[in-house]
């Protein structure tokens, strides 16, 4: 794309800019089709043999917008794509006489491809990310499951279609473990989710009494890389890994009075959703936040992700549902950027409020 935001005065008569423009459309060869608005200036279609084409809008307030589309992803496709709109730049630049606002070109979208490397932030921004491989593509009982391969971030976890975790995040999985701050030896902790198994190898070092890691599938996960074997056992000297669903393994420990000294929640983010009452993901946020209470230590911590730090209004909210729990609780925050997220990311600490007697 290139967006040119012009001297709104020198611009009040499209049909010059489209005068200007049209002969370099139609030395390509391409077909034209004109369609004006009497207050909105134009809209121009140009179109080759080849299927390629291009989309001319020319605004009255002086905005010149220019898409193409080539289904050449050749490197001679791509030098005629860039020395077409290097004539449209330079076209402008003499039309305007210097008077120009703004420039700018977009880099290019590969649409259709093998590899899709294109997948949205949690504030919806629309990233490229430099995958060379996919790894693994499969649907489990439970979602989808991809595993792609990142020149810079290694292999990238995406769970229906978002992206979860990658060999590059280790600062995710400090986070998420009280960044350091915590003393884990001869404790009891829970983890619940955390299927690729990073935060199950980081605790397993620091001499834990017992973790018990509940998740409702492995799938292929082991093949991010990031338990680093770990979970080739489900069973070690100081830890144990239930494939089963969290909440009710979470009411039989409520029932039978087992507690812990940790709760990381590692299953999933906070809603972007602001309204709790229409979405199923803020009711199993709440119930899972009020049965980690119910086996977490009077002295324990709770560690869980939150969201990107962009997305104020569902962090606001959340921060309200701990003050609706069974007990009172209190909470810190702490934002970490994750590298393969690319936004700074909030995780939550969360404690019982200690009562004076």
């Amino acid at each position: 794309d290139i967006r040119l935001a012009k001297h709104k005065d020198l611009l009040s008569d499209c049909n010059a800019v489209l005068k200007a423009l049209q002969p370099i459309f139609q030395e390509q060869g391409m077909t034209e089709t004109v369609h004006n608005w009497e207050d909105h200036g134009y809209l121009v279609t140009y179109i080759k043999k080849n299927g390629s084409f291009a989309n001319l809008r020319i605004h009255p307030h002086g905005l010149v917008l220019v898409d193409l589309q080539s289904y050449n992803d050749d490197m001679k496709g791509r030098e005629e794509v860039d020395q077409l709109l290097n004539k449209v730049e330079e076209r402008m630049k003499e039309l305007i006489h210097g008077n120009i606002k703004r420039v700018k070109r977009l880099p290019a979208i590969l649409r259709g491809g093998v590899i899709d490397r294109y997948w949205p932030t949690a504030d919806g921004r629309l990233v490229e990310y430099d995958i060379d491989e996919v790894v693994y593509d499969e649907d489990s009982p439970f979602q989808n499951i991809k595993i792609l391969h990142s020149k810079q971030f290694g292999n990238i976890l995406i769970l229906s279609g978002d992206v979860n975790l990658a060999e590059s995040d280790l600062a995710y999985t400090q986070a998420i473990m009280g960044s350091g701050k915590e003393d884990y030896t001869g404790k009891e902790v829970l983890i619940l989710g955390g299927g690729d198994g990073g935060i199950l190898y980081e605790i397993v070092k620091l001499k834990p009494k017992m973790v018990t890691m509940v998740e409702i599938s492995f799938d292929k996960w082991s093949l991010i890389h990031i338990n680093l074997n770990v979970l080739d056992n489900l069973k070690g000297d100081c830890y144990q890994v239930l494939i089963e669903d969290c909440i009710p393994v979470l009411k039989r420990y409520a029932k039978e009075g087992r507690m812990f000294d940790y709760v990381i929640n590692d299953l999933t983010a906070v809603p972007i959703s602001t309204s709790p009452e229409e979405d199923s993901t803020w009711e199993f946020l709440r119930l899972i936040l009020d049965l980690s209470m119910k086996v977490l230590k009077q002295d324990g911590k709770y560690f869980t992700q939150g969201n990107c730090i962009n997305l104020t209004d569902a962090l606001t909210l959340y921060e309200e549902q701990l003050s609706r729990l069974y007990c009172p609780v209190e909470f810190s925050k702490e934002t970490v950027c994750v590298p393969s997220y690319m936004e700074l990311w909030v995780f939550y600490t969360i404690w019982k409020k200690q009562t004076n007697i």
